[in-house]
This record gives structure tokens, C-alpha cells and sequence, in this order.
């Protein structure tokens, strides 16, 4: 077996951890053979919650679980990780405008990002998971330059592409294995643009008869649609996703998959400096990710690009205000 790498879980006394925790320990992310140190991380209210969990995770007896580090303490929880799946965050509540969301964030993962600076494996790879993650990725970035490069956080867009390919598999009679090349573009949020123009169908071009705003605005508001009917987040959902996400960075892949990664303003018109959903490949040595040249876009895919660039750029301006 190949020696253990150290995985870093914050929130993970929430559900969205809690969920993601047997991915991890299983093998399902970093490879059947690969050993696992797995560093849990919440907030000092959440200890007697993560040590439940942490008896849990014993109890399961995983063979690639080697040992566990769960703490309250940020310099503990980012020591030497080789991997973060930052998925604590603060919720969105009720009557609670944008900018004090950002606001809230931004204190949380300038400090994460001050943390894996100080403490992390400096080839380290960062996803975000918790929202609003494409801001919180550009955040904990400029927190851990220069000793991290911003190359090395990436923002999770995956649980909307994978949502979107299934309901276009639903709708061609298809299994979803059978569909790709499905891409979620700009930020998670409600302005992202999920486009399957350029999706293939076992193979083959799918057919294409121009942007159905019905599904596009299914894929937009389900995470909503899932909190009316379960009274809950997408935690099961967001954590396969996050799985999905790590795996393919880690592993690699020829097929496109979306992730929030840095523009730098010279693809698709996207704005410079922010973290901007992407079709990327990833190359299996290096575990570097590359953007898809030249995937065709028509006028009206242009305009929601430009509609969801503007909104980062907005979240940008007023996250960066807050750092102040």
C-alpha cells in the first residue's frame, strides 16, 4: 500500500460531512489502495457531535482509515493535509442580505486560508464545497498566497452538473452513464448556466433544439425544490458530488467535467480573478486541471455566461470590502 495522506473534513459534524466521511474512508475517492489519515474539523459548539462521529467512524472499522485527528483547533486540523474538503460554512438565513453572507464567509475562510498557509502541505488541493463557494474559494486563496497557488482551490460545481445529467438522461431514456459532456458554467448560484448543447448521448451529439428554460431553471433552483421536500440541504447529494469532484482531481480524466476554478480572462469572455465554473480535464500524473478550449457557444449562452460573471463580480467587490 502506498503511505497515507492526510484528508481534511471541515464541518464535519454536519450532514454534508457526515455523509462524506464514508466515501473518503471507504476508498471510493482516493483509490482503493491508498491509506487515509482523516482530519475532521468543526466549530467548538459541534465537539460532542464530532466525537459521536469519530466513534462512528471507529465503529466501521475501515482497513484504509489509519487514524483520526478531530479538533475544534484550525492549526491542528490543517496540519501537513495532502487534501480539504471545506465544506463548513454559514448557512444563509432567513431575512439575511447578501453582503452579510459574504460578510460571515469571508472571516471564515480568510482564516481557513491564513490556516492551510501556515500549517498544510503546500501542494495541497483545496476544494470548497460550502456556500457561496465560488467566493469563499477566491477568499481562502488570497489567504494562502503565496505559499498556496490559486490553481489549488477549485469551487464545486458538480452537484449541478450532476444533477443536470440526470434529468437530461431522464429525458432521452437513458442511463446517466450514457451521458456526458453535460457543463455547468459560472457561479453556483442561481444565475449558473447548465448547458447541454454540447452534450453527447452514448457517444453521439445529442440532439439540440436551443436552451430549454424549463431545464435550465430545474437545475438553477433544485437544491431549493430539495430543502421544500425534505426540510433539509442536498447532503447526500453534495457530498457524492464532492466525492466526485476530489476523485476526478486526484485521479484524473479525459472526460470534461465542470469545476469552479481561476479565470484569467482570457477564456469565454469569463471575468479575470474570479473562480468561474469551467469544462475542465485533469491530467492523471500531475493533478493539474485544464479548461476546454473551444466548446462552441451561441448568443444566448454568451449572455447568461456574462449574467453570472457580473454576479461574481459583484460577490468579488463586496467580499473583498468585508476583508477590510
Amino acid at each position: 500500500m502506498s503511505s497515507p495522506i492526510r484528508v481534511l473534513i471541515t464541518g464535519a459534524a454536519g450532514q454534508i460531512g457526515y455523509s462524506l466521511i464514508p466515501l473518503v474512508a471507504s476508498g471510493q475517492v482516493f483509490g482503493a489502495d491508498q491509506p487515509v489519515i482523516i482530519h475532521l474539523l468543526d466549530i467548538e459548539f459541534m465537539a460532542g457531535v464530532l466525537n459521536g462521529v469519530v466513534m462512528e467512524i471507529n465503529d466501521c472499522a475501515y482497513p484504509l482509515v489509519k487514524s483520526i485527528v478531530a479538533t475544534t483547533n484550525e492549526a491542528e486540523g490543517f496540519k501537513d493535509i495532502d487534501a480539504a474538503f471545506l465544506v463548513g460554512s454559514m448557512p444563509r438565513r432567513e431575512g439575511m442580505e447578501r453582503k452579510d453572507l459574504l460578510a460571515a464567509n469571508v472571516k471564515i475562510f480568510k482564516s481557513q486560508g491564513k490556516a492551510l498557509a501556515d500549517h498544510s502541505n503546500p501542494n495541497v488541493k483545496v476544494l470548497v464545497v460550502g456556500n457561496p463557494a465560488n467566493t469563499n474559494a477566491l477568499i481562502a486563496a488570497k489567504y494562502a498566497a503565496p505559499k498556496i497557488p490559486i490553481t489549488s482551490f477549485t469551487a464545486m460545481t458538480r452537484l449541478d452538473q450532476n444533477r443536470a445529467a440526470n434529468q437530461f438522461a431522464a429525458k432521452h431514456g437513458a442511463a446517466v452513464k450514457e451521458v456526458s459532456r453535460v457543463i455547468i458554467w459560472g457561479n453556483h448560484s442561481s444565475t449558473q448556466f447548465p448547458d447541454v448543447s454540447n452534450a453527447l448521448l452514448r457517444g453521439e451529439k445529442a440532439p439540440f433544439d436551443g436552451h430549454d428554460d424549463a431545464f435550465i431553471q430545474l437545475i438553477q433552483k433544485r437544491g431549493a425544490a430539495v430543502i421544500a421536500a425534505r426540510k433539509l440541504s442536498s447532503a447526500m447529494s453534495a457530498a457524492k458530488a464532492a466525492a466526485d469532484h476530489m476523485h476526478d482531481w486526484w485521479n484524473g480524466t479525459t472526460e470534461w467535467v465542470s469545476m469552479g476554478v481561476v479565470s484569467d480572462g482570457n477564456k469565454y469572455n469569463a471575468p479575470e480573478g474570479v473562480i468561474f465554473s469551467f469544462p475542465v480535464t485533469i491530467d492523471s500524473k500531475t493533478k493539474e486541471w485544464k479548461i476546454v478550449d473551444d466548446v462552441p457557444l451561441d448568443d444566448v449562452a454568451k449572455q447568461r455566461l456574462k449574467l453570472t460573471g457580473d454576479e461574481l463580480l459583484e460577490e468579488r467587490t463586496e467580499a473583498l470590502a468585508a476583508t477590510n
